[in-house]
């Protein structure tokens, strides 16, 4: 019996000593803090596919050689489960352009969707800030006219107003009947951007171009005093073409129906190597999928770590994904959707949807603060719109996201020459794959989340309370009949 007994101690003893104890979160947080700031890739990743592939056009040769580049990279951290999510859309690249005001050549840029070919002449009719406001004095002084707008809200505006994105102005003129839209620029030093002029990603019937903010601020003072005529030459290219979403999933432990989206656009513009825009974005999310691995997470949500294709074009890779959740009724598995999108640096939360729970976000943001007092912990509830999150809210689904603490002069390279790898901070990036990690971690091992899906008419009143709606309808996007 003594024997026994002693046996039995011994080994009691041995069980409570060999056995490791359960990690607490905060303490699962800084072995994740330790093993990302020593072992981080996002940085180099991002500065390997800028020097080796270039830009990610969506449908491009250089877009399917970023798509195999983070497909490889997911297979070499040890995902098991890595899969392409293929789509057909109507491609769009640019040919060639030319724009004379008043028969002299301007610097400037085609805007995406733009006709295959032009060959326009036209009075120029300035529009001011292009938004519904600046129409209904005048409803007829863009008509059968190429319309000029700032793309941004002029200086002298009035009060209050709220901008439009560059395709809901390009929407807007082509309403009101402008034959072709030259937008111009607010970054100083005869910066041009590109991107999509549609608001539906398919091909305009008008031109659109880009000129800097020098020319069209000159040109606004001689419309004062003397018509202006303006003529657009330009070729572009469109068929249908294949691209595809890059899918990792990391399968829950004990809630594996329950899914934890997190995303960042791969695809960018042409005219550099989209390196902000948005590279530290999806780098980011690429390193906190290996970081996931590498640290053995077993979170019980399962987690689908996404490269979306197409989102430059009109969201395509994050449409089709929800176009197939929503044919599956799987978007009811997909209980939230965090999003990194010219994200960096971050120093606060920001959680699109319903919140049931913010004390949650309460105490992340405190837990995060105590591993590195650089994200300060500030939290809001707002969202916009033209990024991959936004098919995923029109369902219900509750957003995730960062608040950025980025120099905002890498801002002024947005869709420019000028977004390239040299713009690109290391412990900025560092610190989104550091910071998401652990943010998607709270939320995916969560024992409640704290938002639920929202239903019809709460996702109808989000839209309205984060001022979206005037967007949506311009954009197609609003599903709601008015009574």
């Amino acid at each position: 019996m003594k024997k026994t007994l002693i046996i039995a101690i011994i080994v009691g003893l041995c069980f409570t000593a060999c056995t490791p104890s359960l990690e607490t979160r905060q303490e699962t947080f800084q072995r994740m803090d330790a093993e990302i700031k020593a072992n981080a890739k996002a940085y180099t990743t991002l500065q390997e596919a800028t020097s080796t592939i270039g830009h990610r056009l969506t449908g491009s040769t250089n877009g399917a050689k970023a798509e195999t580049y983070t497909y490889e990279k997911f297979k070499e951290y040890g995902f098991s489960d890595v899969a392409y999510q293929p789509f057909e859309v109507e491609s769009w690249s640019r040919g060639e352009l030319a724009v004379t005001i008043d028969a002299e050549l301007i610097p400037a840029v085609t805007l995406g969707h733009s006709p295959v070919l032009v060959s326009l002449e036209g009075e120029i009719a300035d529009i001011g800030n292009g938004l519904e406001v600046d129409y209904q004095n005048n409803p007829e002084a863009v008509k059968d006219k190429i319309a000029l707008i700032y793309i941004s809200i002029l200086p002298d505006s009035q009060e209050g107003l709220s901008n439009l994105h560059r395709s809901e102005k390009t929407a807007l003129a082509l309403k009101y009947g402008a034959k072709g839209v030259i937008i111009f620029n607010s970054v100083d030093n005869g910066v041009l951007l590109t991107g999509t002029a549609s608001v539906t990603g398919a091909m305009l019937d008008i031109p659109a171009v880009c000129i800097s903010k020098e020319v069209g601020f000159a040109l606004k003072e001689k419309l004062k005093v003397a018509s202006v005529t303006a003529t657009i030459e330009m070729t572009n290219n469109s068929d249908l073409i294949n691209a595809r979403n890059v899918v990792a999933t990391l399968k829950g432990t004990s809630l594996p129906d329950e899914i934890i989206v997190i995303g960042g656009h791969l695809d960018s513009w042409d005219l550099a190597t989209g390196a902000i825009d948005n590279g530290i974005g999806s780098f980011a999310v690429l390193d906190i999928a290996r970081a996931f691995m590498a640290n053995q997470l077993k979170p019980k949500r399962t987690v689908k770590f996404v490269m979306f294709m197409g989102e430059e074009q009109g969201l395509f890779g994050s449409r089709h994904m929800v176009d197939l959740a929503v044919e599956s009724s799987q978007i009811e598995q997909i209980k939230y959707m965090f999003n990194l999108d010219m994200s960096g640096n971050p120093k606060g939360i920001n959680a699109g949807g319903k919140i049931d729970d913010q004390s949650f976000y309460d105490q992340l943001n405190d837990d995060l603060n105590a591993i590195d007092t650089a994200f300060s912990g500030g939290f809001s509830n707002r969202s916009g719109l033209h990024s991959d999150h936004q098919p995923f809210m029109l369902e219900g689904v509750p957003i995730l996201g960062v608040q950025s603490n980025l120099d905002r002069s890498i801002y002024g390279c947005y869709h420019a020459d000028c977004d390239d790898f040299n713009l690109v901070n290391e412990q900025h990036i560092t610190n989104t794959a550091r910071f998401g990690s652990m943010m998607l971690y709270a939320l995916a091992n969560a024992e409640k989340l704290p938002a639920t899906k929202m239903d019809s008419e709460t996702t109808k009143q989000f839209m309205i309370d984060n001022d979206l709606k005037e967007k949506l309808i311009i954009g197609g996007d609003w599903r709601w009949k008015e009574d």
